[in-house]
């Protein structure tokens, strides 16, 4: 572990594997707030209570966003690494990158396309 490159490649890997973690959980955390705010409304609770578990549910919906934005921008940098440090192909922790890279994938924002 003497290359600086393997320490930089495995925190960027671990930057990148939390960002994908932590918005699944705003996403699971937002969906059981909108099941607690609706169960609130279907059992006619107070008008405060119902608010109140509304400012909630909104943020955690604003985090969504933001987490988004920091793992396009962390995956991104992984990324660049991997493609500028070729010669570290075989080693592990640029396979364990690699792994990530294609697990985070799928928690970024899609591309929208404009016709």
């Amino acid at each position: 572990m003497s290359d600086p490159r393997l320490r930089t490649l495995k925190i960027k890997t671990g930057v990148v594997k939390r960002l994908a973690k932590e918005k699944i959980t705003y996403e699971k955390e937002a969906e059981q707030q909108r099941e607690r705010v609706q169960k609130f409304k279907d059992e006619g609770k107070d008008g405060y209570e119902i608010r109140k578990q509304e400012e909630v549910l909104q943020e955690s919906l604003m985090m969504v966003p933001d987490c988004q934005r920091r793992l396009a921008k962390a995956h991104e940098d992984l990324k660049k690494i991997l493609e500028t440090e070729q010669d570290l192909k075989e080693v592990e922790a640029y396979l364990e990158a690699e792994k990530v890279l294609e697990e985070a994938s799928a928690q970024l924002p899609q591309e929208e396309s404009t016709f």
